[in-house]
């Protein structure tokens, strides 16, 4: 068994390590073991990283497939992981070896008795160790008549290091790429991914622009708890993050209680696609805030009132900043525009206003609200409204 591990190991450090497969590399893991004389029937490999939405990724393998799957925070603070294996190894600091069988419902954890209940009969998780002194858990269940036996688990344990070795690569850039996505939005993370990440490098586009404001949030925030400041915040970011991505847009900053918004055209077919785009992306806004407001007003707090802007043109999409500090941003023309003609939402009473850039691309979603001067253009502009009940 121990020439088997240290081919094994070697795999996992050269081939595996180069490869950035996490699918092929647990699947080549257990199919080796397996080969080996482990009897294997499901293997659990999981990996924390520090993320402020997601708390972990992992690989399943069962004879019949291999899968990837993430875990949130608030997945951790469930039953699903209080109690589990996972939480003993970390907190314990040691593997743990558990027979599935005579199970006690009131005191062993859901997982045990779900694997028991598919025929399980014995389980033993054990602890991964990265480089960066980061830790993370392996778990290995068998239906055999005996379980593992101690040369079962000797084998596990030897070949832990060319695992760790091939996968914690895959975990950092997982974590690297989560991060960037998380502050930067999917466009803007995969570019800075791909090397986009000198000071004032940037490249000229074509795209429809959506600016996003509370109304009225000065007064609210001075008004209301700053507890409560922040949950309306998130609500409404939650709220305008998810119409503009279900919409094909990206949301790249957030900016006080405004959201700076784009939808890249990258062809001149697709203007006409990623305009209307932009106003059912508003509209899913108007409606997620309308119930969000309801679930407001059902704890006694008031409602939110947003402003949207929509303009579309060409605008500098790419780095700036200090020596040492740099933000990936959107610049131009077409952006002060769109901030400033939501500007003009509560003076002519609409929520969404867009220039004819974007309207006589999706006429049956608005109507004309006439023309109106726009800070810092000459000559006025004709503004259209987002219409009722449109779609």
């Amino acid at each position: 068994m121990m020439e088997a591990a240290a081919a094994l190991n070697n795999w996992m450090m050269t081939t595996g390590r180069r490869s950035g497969d996490p699918v092929g590399i647990v699947s080549h893991f257990c199919a080796t073991l397996v080969t080996a004389g482990v009897p294997l029937w499901r293997v659990n490999i999981g990996q924390r990283f520090a993320n402020p939405l997601l708390i972990a990724w992992g690989v399943v393998w069962t004879p019949d497939g291999t899968e990837v799957y993430d875990v949130t925070h608030a997945r951790m603070l469930t039953d699903g992981y209080i109690g589990s294996a996972f939480e003993y190894i970390l907190e314990n600091q040691r593997p743990l070896h558990k027979s599935l069988r005579d199970l006690d419902p009131s005191r062993d954890h859901v997982s045990y008795l779900e694997f028991a209940a598919e025929g399980g009969t014995d389980y033993y998780a054990t602890l991964l160790d990265y480089g960066d002194g980061s830790q993370h858990g392996c778990t290995f269940a068998t239906r055999v008549e005996d379980g593992f036996s101690p040369e079962h688990l000797a084998l596990i344990e030897a070949v832990k290091p060319g695992l760790s070795s091939a996968l914690e690569p895959i975990t950092m850039r997982k974590s690297t790429q989560s991060l960037l996505r998380t502050y930067l939005g999917d466009g803007p993370s995969k570019a800075v991914w791909n090397g986009a990440i000198k000071r004032s490098e940037r490249s000229t586009l074509e795209a429809v622009i959506m600016f996003s404001d509370l109304r009225g949030f000065t007064a609210f925030s001075d008004t209301q708890s700053e507890q409560d400041v922040f949950d309306a915040l998130d609500g409404y970011f939650e709220v305008v993050v998810q119409s503009v991505e279900e919409n094909g847009g990206d949301v790249l900053k957030f900016m006080g209680d405004g959201v700076l918004s784009v939808f890249p055209i990258s062809g001149s077919a697709e203007t006409a696609e990623r305009c209307r785009q932009s106003a059912l992306a508003a509209q899913a806004v108007l409606a997620g805030l309308a119930v969000l407001n309801g679930r407001r007003a059902a704890e006694g707090k008031g409602a939110l009132e947003v402003g949207i802007g929509l303009n579309a043109g060409q605008v500098s999409y790419g780095n700036i900043g200090s020596q040492g500090r740099l933000d990936f941003t959107v610049l131009g023309g077409a952006v002060n525009v769109a901030s400033r003609v939501e500007g003009l939402t509560k003076a002519v009473d609409a929520p969404v206003l867009a220039t004819a850039s974007v309207a006589r691309h999706a006429s049956d979603l608005f109507v004309s609200r006439g023309r109106h001067a726009v800070r810092g253009l000459k000559d006025t502009v004709e503004i259209f409204g987002l219409r009722e009940n449109a779609s």
